[in-house]
């Protein structure tokens, strides 16, 4: 659980190689709605700006503009969009309800 770990000071991530480079944080919430019968997709900013900068996902593998990117299931378990980390450094595709965690439609 990185988040936790960071949280509570175990690990202090760098989230650029580049020395006094500015590292922007976020702290706002994306709600996906187009997840057919599953709940709400709720992506927090924040526990991934922890320790990546915004450059890492922004414009390589997602647009700026919420609902710009067409993110389906299909795509994440082929290894696209969230799939490039959940299931191979972070916490696996498996663990739905980690994602799947806004209101239930």
């Amino acid at each position: 659980d990185w988040v936790k770990a960071i949280a509570e000071g175990y690990i202090q991530p760098r989230s650029t190689l580049k020395k006094n480079t500015p590292v922007e944080m976020l702290d706002s919430v994306i709600l996906m709605e187009d997840t057919s019968q599953a709940a709400i997709v709720r992506f927090p900013h924040k526990a991934h700006t922890l320790w990546l900068d915004c450059s890492n996902c922004h414009d390589k593998l997602f647009k700026k503009e919420a609902g710009a990117t067409p993110v389906n299931m299909g795509k994440i378990l082929e290894g696209e969009y969230c799939g490039v980390c959940h299931g191979a450094v972070a916490f696996p595709l498996t663990e739905c309800s980690r994602c799947h965690s806004g209101p239930q439609k």
